[in-house]
């Protein structure tokens, strides 16, 4: 049993963890507060606490617990309550869905036990009262059990929203656009952790000699869905040992799809023009043999420091960081590059397997405000693509603003510009799923389908 010390309130410092519910309830508050990624967050807690394995476990399941089903869980809760869940303090809230989804999906845990802990953690982080608050809506979760979801046939936006617990407004894009089976679909998948992947870093070792590597370290690991890909198991702490080598990089596949699509070859110049922090810099570095030029620009300089750090680690000492901003490259090198790669800054609803908290983050209005500074870049950045050259252009998410409608806008200002068959090192199959639409240039990335996180991708050729 885990010992507990005096916790400062949420109300006042952080709250100090000192078990697994506290550790949770620690990132969950602060997840809340601040636009912060939960996956840093958890990291660096469970890093500083000394909790034990299971404890971390623990901390973990309901950290990512909470967000993946966060709409199911309030869903449970609002009856229970005489006013809106939102209304109540940020921290009671927390204390509830961890309370709750502790009663709802992990049966390991006796019902009194969560309970009692979750009364624990609101009389830390509150009063009395909300500690008695706390202790009669959970209790009665216990007895009664969660309401049933909404009708499936007289309103599929909202069944799917709670069973697969997504916001409605996303629901019913996704039902619009690509019907009931497909939207249900997507969402089921996003309730699923993501696959964990690292890229061999090919200027220094093979996929092949990291996975033997790997697996004689003890540690469960196969071939990824693409080359140089290799999946791991177990906790993150593990393979970081190989990252700090400079061995491999710690990266998604469908990233390293989006270097593939452009192609990039020894002896080249590429300009990668939304950069941080790095991944696909270092991927088209080793893909080109760390022969030619990249420029990696971006406006952040402390990621741009990390950014070289992190080239100096992998051996990529092709790349030259620049502090600059993507509309500006193609006024600073007209015509310049072989190929531009915009990756650029969205809403990331393509990934929220790995990163649940951007459902909740994310909102429809945002998404032409996106869009918005996703025309500028490419509007910017395309000066600096030589004829015959391309402009790679993604974003990690399926929403249609971001993706084909900035393209088809892009290619209505620019008619020197045209859609282009993919490289031939781009798969044209990922998890055993043809990728429609590389031979037209463009190509959707879906987690239910390749098993990937959700991206974008266009490629597109000077003429």
């Amino acid at each position: 049993m885990t010992t507990t010390r005096p916790a400062q309130s949420a109300r006042g410092a952080r709250a100090v963890p000192t078990s697994a519910r506290e550790a949770a309830f620690a990132v969950l508050y602060r997840a809340e507060a601040a636009d912060a990624f939960v996956s840093i967050l958890l990291f660096r807690t469970l890093e500083r606490e000394r909790l034990s394995p299971a404890d971390r476990g623990l901390a973990t399941a309901l950290v990512l617990g909470v967000l993946r089903h966060r709409e199911r869980i309030d869903y449970a809760l609002a009856p229970l309550l005489r006013r809106p869940l939102e209304s109540l303090p940020a921290a009671i809230r927390t204390v509830l869905r961890i309370g709750a989804y502790q009663l709802l999906d992990l049966d390991r845990i006796p019902k009194p036990v969560a309970v009692s802990e979750a009364v624990t953690l609101a009389t830390r982080h509150g009063h009395a009262g909300t500690a008695r608050l706390v202790n009669a809506i959970l209790r009665r979760l216990a007895g009664e059990g969660p309401p049933a979801p909404p009708d499936a046939t007289a309103d599929p936006v909202g069944h799917f929203a709670v069973v697969f617990s997504h916001p409605r407004w996303l629901i019913a894009r996704w039902i619009s656009r690509w019907g009931v089976e497909e939207a249900g679909a997507l969402a089921a998948s996003q309730l699923q952790p993501a696959p964990s992947a690292i890229r061999a870093n090919t200027l220094r070792t093979t996929a092949a000699a990291l996975l033997e590597t790997l697996r004689e370290r003890g540690i469960a690991a196969s071939p990824g869905l693409v080359p140089d890909a290799v999946r791991v198991g177990g906790p993150v702490s593990d393979r970081l040992p190989l990252v700090d080598r400079g061995l491999a990089v710690i990266q998604d596949e469908g990233a390293m799809l989006v270097s593939l699509a452009v192609g990039p070859a020894p002896g080249q110049t590429v300009i990668d023009a939304c950069a941080a922090p790095g991944g696909k810099t270092t991927h088209m570095a080793a893909l080109m043999a760390d022969q030619g030029r990249i420029l990696a620009c971006d406006v952040h300089p402390k990621k741009l420091q990390a950014l070289a750090a992190r080239c100096a680690l992998v051996g990529a000492g092709c790349v030259d960081a620049y502090d600059l901003d993507a509309q500006a490259i193609g006024s600073r090198w007209p015509g310049l590059a072989d190929a531009v790669l915009v990756d650029a800054p969205c809403s990331g609803l393509g990934t929220v397997r790995r990163r649940p908290e951007i459902k909740w983050r994310a909102a429809e209005a945002d998404l032409p405000r996106h869009a918005g500074l996703q025309r500028a870049i490419l509007d910017g950045a395309c000066g600096a693509v030589k004829p015959g050259g391309v402009l790679v252009y993604s974003v990690c998410s399926l929403e249609a603003e971001e993706g084909p409608e900035v393209t088809r806008e892009f290619l209505g200002r620019h008619r020197d510009f045209a859609l282009a068959s993919f490289p031939d090192a781009f798969p044209r199959t990922v998890g055993g799923r043809q990728v429609d639409g590389a031979e037209r240039g463009e190509v959707v990335l879906w987690p239910h389908r390749h098993d990937t996180d959700g991206f974008y991708v266009a490629v597109l050729r000077r003429r």
